[in-house]
Formats: C-alpha cells, sequence, structure tokens
C-alpha cells in the first residue's frame, strides 16, 4: 500500500517541505534508505546519510537545519522518533489486521462468548465459559483455556498458551509461546526426603495495555492472583513465579527471574538477566541494572547493581578499586616487605 507525504504529514501531524505527492510503500534506515521508503533522522550523528540517501521521505526535527543539497522529501516534526514509532505502529496494524469470525478449524466450546468483532484463527482452542471482547485478534495455534476473560483490542500471537482463569486487560499484546497461568513451583519436604506438591489455586490477572514477551511464563498464584498492573512492559524470556505483584508501567528486560510472592512497585525500570529472590518488597521507580542479584528489600527511588546488589553510585566507587585490586595488594606485599626489614 502506498501513502503519500501529505498522508503521513497528517497522521504524524507534520509539515512537508518537498513533495507532497511523494509516495512511499516500505520503512527502512536512512543509511539503507533506497526510492520508495520512508526514513527518519532523530540521532544528531546520522545526519550525513540525509544528504546521501535515497530514501523517498525523511522525518526530521521541526529545528533541523540542512547544510547541504539533499535528494528526499522532509516531513518535519517535533520528535521524529515518536513520530517514527506511530507509523511502525501504524503499519504493524495494516500488516497484521485479520478478518473477524472463527476460523473452521477452530476449537470453541458452545459456552464460551465470542465477540462478533473477534477474530480466532485456525486450529485454536477456546475452553468453556470464557469471554473475548470487542476487536481481539487470536492468532492460529493459539490455547485458551476455561474461564478465561480476554479484553478488547488485545492481541495473542501463535503458540500461546492462556490457561484456565487468566483474566487479561484490554489493549494487551501477548506475543508467541508466552505461557500464563501454569503451576507455581510450590514443593514442601516430607519426611523420606522428597517433595510434595503444594496446589496452585489461584490465577493470573493483567491489566490494561501490558506487552508480554515470547516464552515469557507467568504462575499461577498458589491462593489469590499473581498481578501485572496497568501498561507493564515484559520483555521475551522472563519468568514470574506465583503470586508475584508488578506495579503499574514497570518494564522488564528478558531472562530476568522473580520468586514468589515478591512485589514490585510501580514504573521500576528492571534490566537483563536479573534474579530477584522471593517475598520481597521492591519500592517504586527503582532502577535495577542488568545482571543483578536482589536478596533484600529496596526502598523507592533505589537504584543497585551488583550481586548481592548495593547502591549503584557506591558500586562504581567500590569497583574502581576491585579493579585495581591486583596494584593494591602488591603495593601492599611491598609495604610489608619493608617494613619487615625495618
Amino acid at each position: 500500500m502506498n501513502f503519500t507525504a501529505s498522508q503521513i504529514a497528517d497522521l504524524v501531524s507534520g509539515t512537508v517541505e518537498g513533495n507532497n505527492n511523494a509516495e512511499v510503500n516500505r520503512l527502512s534506515k536512512i543509511e539503507e534508505g533506497e526510492k520508495g521508503s520512508l526514513s527518519f533522522l532523530a540521532n544528531p550523528k546520522y545526519t550525513p546519510y540525509l544528504y546521501t540517501t535515497d530514501a523517498t521521505i525523511t522525518l526530521v526535527r521541526d529545528s533541523f537545519v540542512a547544510e547541504k543539497e539533499f535528494k528526499t522529501t522532509l516531513i518535519r516534526v517535533e520528535d521524529p522518533y515518536d513520530a517514527f514509532s506511530k507509523l511502525l505502529e501504524h503499519y504493524n496494524e495494516i500488516q497484521q489486521h485479520y478478518s473477524s469470525g472463527i476460523a473452521h478449524t477452530a476449537i470453541v466450546s458452545q459456552e464460551a462468548i465470542i465477540a462478533a468483532s473477534a477474530f480466532i484463527g485456525d486450529y485454536t482452542q477456546v475452553g468453556v465459559k470464557t469471554t473475548v471482547e470487542d476487536q481481539v485478534m487470536i492468532q492460529p495455534n493459539v490455547y485458551v483455556g476455561n474461564n478465561v476473560f480476554i479484553g478488547a483490542n488485545t492481541k495473542i500471537h501463535s503458540g500461546a498458551r492462556i490457561l484456565d482463569g487468566t483474566i487479561i486487560g484490554k489493549d494487551c499484546v501477548i506475543h508467541s509461546n508466552a505461557v500464563i497461568g501454569a503451576d507455581g513451583f510450590g514443593w514442601a519436604p516430607n519426611a523420606n526426603g522428597s517433595y510434595d506438591k503444594v496446589p496452585q489455586t489461584g490465577n493470573v490477572t493483567i491489566g490494561d495495555h501490558v506487552d508480554v514477551g515470547a516464552n515469557t511464563t507467568i504462575d499461577r498464584a498458589t491462593l489469590g492472583a499473581t498481578k501485572i498492573g496497568n501498561g507493564v512492559k515484559l520483555d521475551n524470556l522472563i519468568q514470574i513465579g506465583h503470586n508475584v505483584e508488578i506495579g503499574d508501567h514497570t518494564v522488564i528486560a528478558a531472562q530476568t527471574g522473580i520468586a514468589g510472592s515478591t512485589k514490585i512497585g510501580t514504573h521500576c525500570q528492571i534490566g537483563g538477566q536479573v534474579g530477584i529472590g522471593g517475598h520481597l518488597t521492591i519500592g517504586n521507580r527503582v532502577g535495577i541494572q542488568a545482571k543483578s542479584g536482589i536478596l533484600k528489600n529496596i526502598k523507592d527511588d533505589g537504584k543497585v547493581m551488583g550481586y548481592p546488589a548495593f547502591d549503584y553510585t557506591a558500586f562504581n566507587k567500590a569497583y574502581v578499586h576491585f579493579r585495581n585490586l591486583h596494584t593494591h595488594i602488591s603495593d601492599l606485599n611491598s609495604l610489608k616487605k619493608k617494613l619487615d626489614h625495618e
């Protein structure tokens, strides 16, 4: 599908400088721009590419001043990166458009409530007393269990597993092979030295505008609910244990593991490969650097790093000395020898 510069400018509230009728049908990086593509210039270090790019249209900041001649048509916007992101979202919506209805190979319980505007793809299974609201898109090969609720405009990608009792809000995205509502890791040692399974009878509740990455798992609660707040963004390959609670608008990067019953506040930023112990309380607006190990509670606005993690600034100061530890030891040994000879 082709879009003109004027149509794109309307979408991103921009101003065209050049050919209003210039047409594009794909997106590109500015350094790889070619005829028929749209690109953007947000980082000043890529400015030289603007004068050489073959991209037909380029998004630039309102304040941009050209120092050389260029071939591309400009669309001036307040924030090129934000504008390009909006266009990517629009492009994805077009690419992923599905008609409403239920594929003939899907298996949908007669007791499920499916909105007329929802789409359910081939070989997807939907269980008893499950509700699927307006404009929900469920791709092929998804399993949705019994007593599940899926809010309006949510998208569930192929291979995802939404198990019994799960509640998902509106405008969420569940990526491929995510598993939501599996058994929590609950085991109790018994007299003969083996372990008995602790029944996991709760569920998972997910708020609105939540993204769950591919192969991420969210375990259902032992009792009550594992809770994911509004606007939470979860990367791929994250493990969230039973009865964990994650506050609104917290973001967590890949390969992080959160043990059971830990509570994480709002607007936190957690790096990749972080390990968080069980039954902890992480405050609001906390920042945790990648590969950190969290073994104790963190207060609001804390910034931590390391294993075990401690204050980020203190870690950096300590690391300077750790990195030079071999020279410190050498100096100490020299000093010791000198004292021994006196």
